[in-house]
């Protein structure tokens, strides 16, 4: 005996058990949850000066406080997370969701001028800024060697 016989056989039922799984179908894709963490895109700058040969301290009193001081001013952020190290700083400002991000570089880039008195008159460069989304973060990153084959074989395969 074929499993479909039963079907072919009863027409009208075989319809009202696919109106069925259709209706409760439905019913169940109504009843799905939200995400808990939906996809938000976070108006979010990254601030990045470097200073070579500056220690940590040097660099959080002589160029994360100045810059610190003048995005603390700036109209709608939210969070500031700041980071010195040995001949760097970085500094993340975070903005409200209802802010442009393109109006918030604008801001950022106006405290930017506004801490270059401030700064050390050595710094090599002007500190750089970036827009970036912290939901963009890699979820896994994978490095990969090898003890037969050598990096500039690796590298003259990956160019071709």
């Amino acid at each position: 005996m074929s499993p479909s016989r039963p079907f072919i056989l009863r027409p009208v039922a075989t319809a009202l058990l696919m109106v069925a799984i259709l209706v409760v179908g439905a019913a169940a894709y109504l009843k799905l949850p939200v995400s808990a963490l939906p996809e938000v895109e976070y108006p979010t700058i990254q601030v990045r000066t470097f200073y070579p040969g500056a220690g940590p301290d040097v660099m959080s009193s002589a160029v994360t406080a100045p810059l610190e001081r003048q995005f603390g001013q700036i109209p709608g952020l939210t969070q500031m997370t700041s980071t010195s190290s040995d001949g760097s700083s970085s500094i993340v400002l975070q903005f409200t969701l209802s802010l442009n991000i393109d109006v918030a570089e604008q801001e950022v880039q106006a405290a930017i001028n506004a801490a270059q008195s401030y700064l050390p008159t050595d710094l090599p460069v002007p500190p750089v800024y970036s827009k970036s989304n912290p939901a963009d973060a890699p979820v896994l990153t994978l490095a990969l060697t090898s003890k037969i084959l050598p990096l500039s074989k690796i590298e003259d395969l990956a160019d071709s």
